[in-house]
């Protein structure tokens, strides 16, 4: 509603209301602007269809991708949401991402965990909820200096600064985007998947990213030990994550389905099969072992299971666990997306072991051959060295042209004596293009980085206290944070008013009048900044 109109309405309630005479309709049509979403699952609706409309933009021009950063904390997202809004005007395709591996190195009651599944499930909605309090109060912030320079406007009579204001109110934009959340391998059976994912869109999140690894064999992605589940055990999973989001009126929710079988050798069961090329017969096919003529080839402990219309015994772990055979991961990608896909799920998520576009698009076009309008969510991870593969994806590019590679070491491109040279300088624009190349050719519909404000907090963090504890002493943090901040219009600055207190003030006013005890006058040294 208009706040004009708001003004109104809440004016009428007023009026009908004798013993509310000390509630002014402008200062509570105001409250009411600055606390759009009331809540979680307001949020979840509205960027369910946010994310909805993206897709279908995406199918028609893949140069309209969409982007996020993970993020581990609340202040964090918001942050990141203003910087967004103050350097591109707009929040358009541009998302927030919750990382699995994140709540577990920094948000668990544990202390920091390896990537497994070990945090508590709570910590990822609890999660969701502190990003989503912390983009609201941005709102609440910026908003909150739209209607004090309105109520200077009106002051001073100027009525053409107070429509334009006005406008601005009524057509605000917030930072309120969409999460992708990470519910890892779902932290139990489809039950215990079920009621997580309740908690997560309860909180806000309009899209799970769920992975097809055992639950409680869950690995980080990019680290050796991954054991995957056979499709129908993942199914249910995915089925799960549906009747939540259905249950809870959030009948457009997106999930994204993750495989993790380009660099899974293992599986902890055999699949179940009725007969011969069922899905259950596919995934057993992949598994490695000898084919055998009789019962006297098969020793006490032994497997053996009808495939191909022979006898095979597979190839099992001391661990109970069963092999795959080397160099199907591929191939395992391709069914489980396609399969995914054709039983519910909304985008898709292969986690490769290095950034490659040809690679992406080789097994992309493999699935849209089942599935024309296969999108993937894709993870520019910062467990890639992203210097070093682009170098040496270049310099193979250039030895199979033909051009002389012999100024470089290919095992040894990483080192600094590379940054000006043309490979370097090549490597970098393929980097750069990376992105764009990738959802133009390879189907990439959403773009993230994992856990970049995990390093840049350390890298910060790094600089600041090589300085401050060093010989540069206060001209470290003056320097390299407030000078910047000040130059750089960072908002953190006025570090009381981004935590709310003009907000405060102008509340303490409404509720009390010029009773008001407020935080915001002369002696307040925020006003040092402008």
């Amino acid at each position: 509603m208009p706040y004009a109109q708001d003004v109104d309405h809440i004016a009428s309630l007023v009026k009908q209301n004798p013993t509310w005479k000390a509630i002014n309709p402008k200062h509570a049509a105001r409250m009411r602007a600055q606390n759009r979403f009331k809540t979680g699952l307001d949020i979840a609706k509205y960027t369910a269809k946010i994310m909805r409309e993206d897709m279908a933009e995406y199918d028609k021009d893949p140069s309209k991708y969409t982007q996020s950063l993970g993020c581990w904390h609340g202040f964090i997202g918001q942050q990141k949401m203003i910087s967004i809004k103050k350097h591109f005007g707009s929040t358009k395709r541009r998302y927030l991402y919750l990382s699995g591996w994140m709540v577990a190195a920094l948000r668990s009651k544990f202390g920091p965990l390896p990537d497994q599944s070990m945090h508590e499930k709570t910590a990822v909605p609890d999660l969701i909820e502190e990003l989503y309090t912390f983009l609201r109060q941005a709102d609440a912030w910026e908003l909150n200096h739209l209607f004090r320079a309105l109520d200077e406007a009106e002051k001073a009579g100027d009525t053409a600064k107070a429509k334009e204001l006005e406008a601005k109110i009524d057509n605000y934009e917030t930072h309120v985007v969409p999460i992708i959340a990470d519910i890892d391998a779902g932290f139990g059976n489809e039950e215990a998947t079920y009621l997580l994912a309740k908690k997560m869109i309860e909180a806000g999140a309009c899209c799970i990213q769920i992975e097809n690894q055992v639950s409680d064999e869950k690995q980080c992605g990019h680290q050796d030990g991954k054991v995957t589940v056979p499709h129908a055990d993942f199914l249910s999973k995915i089925n799960a994550v549906r009747m939540a989001f259905l249950e809870l009126g959030v009948d457009d929710g997106v999930i994204v389905a993750r495989t993790d079988s380009l660099g899974a050798g293992l599986t902890k069961q055999i699949a179940v099969t009725k007969e011969p090329g069922d899905l259950g017969d596919k995934y057993n096919s992949f598994l490695d072992g000898d084919f055998i003529n009789s019962a006297d080839e098969i020793e006490n402990g032994d497997v053996v299971i009808k495939a191909e219309g022979k006898l095979k015994k597979v190839k099992r772990l001391p661990s109970g666990l069963f092999c795959f055979k080397p160099g199907t991961g591929e191939d395992r990608v391709v069914l489980d997306c396609i399969t995914s896909l054709q039983n519910g799920a909304d985008l898709l998520w292969i986690e490769t072991e290095k950034p490659h576009v040809g690679q992406i698009k080789g097994m992309v076009d493999r699935i849209r051959e089942a599935v024309p309008n296969a999108k993937l969510v894709y993870n520019n991870s910062p467990s890639f060295n992203w210097t070093l593969n682009f170098r040496q994806q270049v310099y193979d590019a250039w030895k199979e042209e033909g051009k002389d590679v012999s100024a470089y070491d290919r095992a040894n491109l990483m080192s600094a004596e590379y940054d000006s040279t043309e490979l370097g300088i090549e490597a970098d624009r393929w980097t750069q293009e990376f992105q764009r190349r990738a959802s133009a050719e390879a189907g990439v519909f959403h773009h993230l980085i994992t856990l970049p404000t995990y390093h840049t907090a350390a890298l910060s963090t790094d600089n600041l206290a090589k300085g401050y504890f060093g010989d540069e002493g206060m001209l470290a943090y003056v320097a390299g944070v407030q000078r910047q901040e000040i130059r750089q219009g960072i908002a953190t600055v006025k570090h009381q008013d981004m935590a709310g207190s003009n907000i405060g003030d102008d509340h303490k006013e409404f509720f009390s009048g010029e009773a008001a005890l407020k935080a915001g006058g002369k002696d307040n040294t925020m006003n040092q900044f402008g």
